[in-house]
């Protein structure tokens, strides 16, 4: 997924997921629109059986954008969360820089 999709992935109902550690969000900013989830949570929060699940999660056909620093973390959490059936799991290439770079 790049940054230009992003608007287009919010208008259909998908997720953007910031999994970046409080301090990176801190340093540079927040991504407006953006769900902040850890990532030692990001599982059973996202997983639509869970019961713990966000309320934002609407099934299993939901696009979700993983948002990391630099577009590294997510690409393994994107690959967890299609095993969970998330099979519209993404990331977003180059994270939060491609992001505030744009």
């Amino acid at each position: 997924m790049t940054v230009d999709q992003l608007d287009d992935v919010v208008a259909a109902g998908g997720l953007i997921v910031d999994i970046r550690p409080s301090e990176l969000r801190q340093r540079d900013g927040e991504l407006p629109g953006a769900l902040v989830v850890d990532r030692n949570v990001l599982e059973w929060r996202l997983d639509p059986t869970s019961d713990h699940r966000l309320p934002e999660v609407s099934g299993t056909d939901q696009q979700i954008v993983l948002v990391c620093d630099e577009g590294y973390a997510t690409s393994l959490a994107a690959a967890t969360l299609r095993q969970l059936g998330l099979h519209r799991a993404t990331d977003l290439v180059g994270g939060f820089q491609a992001w505030l770079s744009r």
